[in-house]
């Protein structure tokens, strides 16, 4: 999820594991805690993009990551706070870190939770940023401030907020498994024959959701909204997977195929081969567009060195993409 939903989610999480013993601080450092995971992104910096890919929402965002490390940081906190309680401190952090993944694991990308296994749990429920999700659970939090930390009340509003937030991600199973019918149905009415149909939701809300549709040659995508009243239709993407030639056998294509879990296609530009993941959809909603969200350029130097480069995203396009959604949310 976002780093602003993180933040409150620890801070929320924070809050009922020690708010009653040291009041706001236990917000402080549940939002610090809720954080640190994501502090992985760095990798993008010191390394290849396959290898950050690899590494994002893998180890700091396993139960190892929360075992380990939760006693290291209640330990550090309990030697300069006034409030020396270690266990209550390495609890604060252990729920913190724990709830960080979990959360995660409902999204497209998912998470490494049982690492070192490469067991990669994705729900595909909820996307990375959704209101629904984080503002009861901002609003009840700032409620919560704002009384005495042995107040009734404050305990109340904290855990309206978890209450509703987790009431809310519970419900977007049912909406998925709805939306999964609706697209199965399609496909049956259509006679289309396909190996694998997964789905997820658009940005920002769980009421229009896509779905990637995998045939023997080509990729099938489609929309459905619970407004629709039209039938679901797809677009047809060309595998295109021959287009890789000898590069489908160099190590760091074998990752990034891997890394996508299949669901990819190549296509070629005038400036060579281009790698995209279908698990995040388009950054547009017209017919046939191949402005993927995440789309990575292939290079190959003179020693055969094989090097993924992301292909930059115009701010504008999102802005498109956001009117086109509000658009299509409604119906088709």
């Amino acid at each position: 999820m976002d780093s602003l939903t993180q933040i409150v989610l620890g801070a929320a999480v924070g809050e009922a594991v020690l708010g009653k013993k040291v009041g706001n601080k236990a917000m402080l450092y549940g939002a610090i805690a809720g954080t640190i995971p994501d502090l992985d992104v760095f990798a993008s910096y010191i390394t290849d993009t396959v290898t950050a890919l690899s590494i994002h929402r893998g180890f700091t965002h396993s139960i190892v990551f929360s075992v380990l490390f939760a006693p290291i940081f209640g330990w550090l906190v309990s030697r300069y706070e006034k409030y020396k309680d270690f266990k209550g401190w390495s609890w604060l952090f252990f729920w913190a870190f724990i709830t960080h993944p979990i959360l995660d694991a409902h999204t497209t990308w998912g998470t490494q939770l049982f690492w070192p296994h490469d067991i990669r749990l994705a729900f595909k429920t909820i996307f990375v940023i959704d209101p629904l999700y984080t503002i009861p659970l901002l609003v009840f939090l700032i409620l919560a401030m704002f009384q005495n930390r042995t107040s009734k009340k404050r305990r109340l509003y904290n855990n309206l907020g978890l209450l509703i937030s987790s009431s809310y991600l519970a419900l977007t199973f049912l909406l998925k498994w709805v939306a999964f019918n609706q697209f199965e149905k399609a496909l049956e009415v259509q006679n289309i024959d396909y190996l694998q149909l997964d789905t997820r939701p658009s940005p920002m809300n769980t009421v229009l959701w896509s779905a990637n549709v995998e045939t023997e040659d080509a990729y099938l995508l489609g929309n459905y909204s619970f407004f629709d009243s039209k039938p679901i239709t797809f677009e047809t993407y060309p595998k295109n997977h021959n287009l890789l030639g000898g590069l489908a056998e160099q190590e760091k294509v074998k990752r990034m195929i891997g890394i996508s879990e299949g669901w990819f296609t190549i296509i070629e530009k005038q400036d060579g081969l281009y790698f995209n993941d279908l698990r995040f959809g388009l950054l547009s909603l017209a017919p046939q567009s191949q402005n993927f969200v995440f789309q990575y350029k292939i290079t190959q130097d003179a020693s055969g060195s094989v090097t993924f480069t992301e292909a930059p995203k115009n701010k504008r396009d999102g802005k498109k993409l956001l009117s086109e959604l509000w658009k299509r949310v409604k119906g088709n």
